[in-house]
């Protein structure tokens, strides 16, 4: 089609990667040309210090709050890959407007308008606080369930944003510099990682076919963080299925189309706010129901004080 990048256009790195690159901005050459050789960068204090902080109290708000309201991970990770010691909010884009900055960060949306396609997703966005006594995260890439053969087509880019300094000691991401380029048959070991030690308010960009990990927490304190990560924009269906689909009729669609339709699961794939797809809705139903109540008394409230005035 007319001003879509061409396949001839496609850029492979080594044997793991391939991408059709976009617009390059000569303000960050520098961080592209890092990302291609090394399949990171790390972005040194890209957020101002008051959004770092105003973000602190808004997590340590979340992490107090019930399951109910900050999401089934909130006090603490339900299998060894969320981390038994790891505290997880999942849907920050439903529950606060605090977090909304580190979405859209103007250096970050650039090396997106590189990496990915015109009209690239957010396809994860939550906090991950590490406490202390933490294990080693599982090693893996975060295109792991996407069964294609290396040299892969590129699927998206994660990010580490560290709200407080990520240190050695402290749980902070590791990854292997250099592992996008690998074959199927190079398989990490951990000896090669290495820590994105990094100070608070700074971000780890790094495309997802490099392997990474949580790091273990051997220090007194939490680590806490962000992960925001984008895919590619054809990563969805053509029909917004779950969109467009009525709630209200749910239960009486079967239940395999149900699936096809999207509430459904690949391993934790397409989860919403922690919970599965069907759990999400129905949790939303409530809050829609409990918001139209709330505004009916306040409707009531309204026409009576206008005929309490009408009578003066």
């Amino acid at each position: 089609m007319p001003g879509r990048p061409s396949f001839n256009n496609r850029v492979q790195l080594g044997e793991g990667t391939t991408f059709l690159p976009g617009k390059k901005d000569p303000s960050i050459t520098h961080l592209i040309d890092h990302v291609l050789t090394h399949g990171y960068v790390i972005l040194p204090s890209l957020f101002p210090t008051p959004l770092v902080s105003r973000a602190l109290s808004e997590l340590t708000r979340l992490e107090s709050a019930s399951l109910e309201t900050s999401g089934p991970a909130s006090h603490g990770g339900r299998n060894p890959f969320e981390g038994y010691q790891t505290r997880r909010v999942y849907a920050l884009a439903d529950k606060s407007r605090v977090f909304d900055e580190f979405t859209i960060n103007e250096t970050v949306l650039k090396l997106n308008d590189y990496f990915l396609q015109e009209n690239y997703l957010l396809t994860s966005f939550h906090t991950v606080t590490i406490a202390s006594g933490e294990r080693e995260q599982s090693m893996h890439t975060d295109d792991g369930l996407i069964q294609l053969p290396r040299p892969k087509p590129l699927m998206g880019v994660g990010t580490m944003v560290a709200l407080d300094p990520f240190t050695s000691t402290n749980g902070a991401t590791t990854l292997i510099p250099g592992s996008h380029l690998w074959p199927d048959s190079r398989l990490p070991q951990r000896s090669e990682m290495i820590p994105a030690v990094m100070p608070a308010g700074s971000m780890v960009y790094f495309l997802n076919t490099v392997w990474h990990s949580g790091g273990a927490n051997i220090s007194s304190e939490p680590r806490r963080s962000l992960t925001v990560q984008y895919c590619q924009p054809w990563i969805r269906p053509i029909e917004n299925m779950i969109v467009a689909v009525g709630w209200e009729d749910l239960d009486v669609v079967p239940n395999r189309l149900l699936q096809l339709l999207g509430f459904s699961l690949n391993d934790f794939m397409g989860y919403v706010d922690g919970r599965a797809p069907r759990t999400g809705v129905e949790m939303r139903k409530r809050r829609l129901i409990e918001w139209g109540i709330r505004e009916r008394e306040k409707g009531r409230e309204g026409e009576e004080k206008f005929k309490n005035g009408s009578k003066l």
